[in-house]
């Protein structure tokens, strides 16, 4: 925590059922005093809340945990499974929290179900994926939704990544394979084997339905569209970090495959309930296999995109980006806009 200036360590948390290579950590959020934790190798069999978390019986099947803090003491609130639990569905691949609603994607979960609350008592889909809602009412979690695709497929891993705000969530299925572009085209193909795609689910009066599927607007195979996924409020950021362009900044020239693996950043608005693309973005500096988008986050108006393969070596705010002498050094980038117009505003190194 931060008091006048300075941050000290407040807490170390751990599961309350600590085991060897559950992956405790892997993906974690908070917001005010609510933190969700993910461990998506995490083995028992339990499901739903606070089920029986003493046995190893169902592999990778993973968990949540739920901490708060009252004053400045943090203490385990909720278990949570889902409510389908499977042999390596990795349940905590990713988390989210806004408010009092959860989200937690298991990336590697089976059933052929598609949409809202379809049949998830099967595995006829291996590795299709799955996202799960919770929320709190009065100190108590309950599962409020099951997520799938549109368009479940075997090994499209949605809920790879995924992120809430407010009655809004986003799920990152970076393994789809349609060639559609924008929103709401076809998804029943598989013309682009992991070009990857994005799901938006609404809740109104407690129901959860899809709003939209969003796809690049240069849809390729391999670009892993949805790797990384970021929302506040009606803007959503998409990370995609396989694809190739050599462009440079904002809405470049996205038509050629001339820095593969450089990647790449979509940001999309809505209005109403309507989705569309504002922007292209890429880094300043594109260079192949940067991996610009593996991580994304949103604030407002400003995005910060990560890099963890850049090369440079240079060090602080808006150091020289052309040296590539620092070998997976990695860098950050923020990005501000102005009306609807983006820019590059700093250039962040370690």
């Amino acid at each position: 925590v931060r008091s006048n200036g300075m941050w000290s360590q407040q807490a170390y948390l751990k599961a309350s059922n600590t085991d060897s290579n559950d992956f405790f950590g892997f993906s974690v959020d908070i917001d005010g005093d609510t933190i969700v934790v993910g461990a998506l190798q995490e083995d028992s069999s339990a499901s739903g809340v606070d089920g029986d978390q003493t046995n190893n019986t169902l592999g990778n099947s993973g968990a949540a945990y739920i901490f708060v803090r009252v004053g400045t003491v943090w203490s385990q609130e909720a278990y949570l499974k889902a409510s389908n639990p499977q042999d390596l569905a990795r349940f905590g691949a990713s988390v989210a929290i806004s408010g009092d609603t959860v989200v937690i994607g298991a990336n590697t979960e089976s059933s052929n179900a598609t949409g809202v609350n379809g049949d998830q008592n099967n595995t006829l889909a291996t590795s299709s994926g799955a996202a799960y809602v919770f929320v709190r009412l009065a100190g108590t979690w309950t599962q409020e939704a099951y997520l799938k695709a549109s368009n479940t497929k075997a090994n499209d891993r949605f809920g790879a990544k995924v992120d809430i705000s407010g009655d809004t969530i986003v799920v990152g299925a970076a393994s789809e394979s349609s060639d559609s572009t924008g929103v709401n085209g076809d998804d029943t193909n598989s013309g682009a084997g992991a070009s990857g795609a994005a799901f938006v689910f609404v809740r109104s009066g407690g129901v959860w339905s899809q709003q939209a599927y969003l796809k690049a607007s240069n849809t390729e195979g391999g670009d892993s569209f949805g790797s990384a996924v970021a929302i506040d409020v009606n803007t959503i950021a998409i990370g995609a970090v396989g694809e190739g362009s050599d462009a440079r900044g904002i809405n470049g020239n996205q038509n050629n495959n001339n820095a593969i693996a450089s990647g790449a950043v979509y940001v999309f608005v809505r209005s109403g309930f309507v989705w569309s693309q504002e922007a292209y973005i890429k880094a300043s500096n594109t260079d192949s296999s940067d991996s610009f988008g593996v991580s994304v986050a949103v604030s407002g108006d400003t995005i910060g995109i990560g890099a963890n393969f850049e090369d440079s070596n240079a060090t602080g705010v808006n150091g020289d980006a052309a040296d590539n002498s620092a070998a997976l050094s990695g860098a950050a980038y923020i990005f501000l806009r102005t009306g609807t117009t983006w820019t590059q505003q700093n250039y962040l190194k370690a």
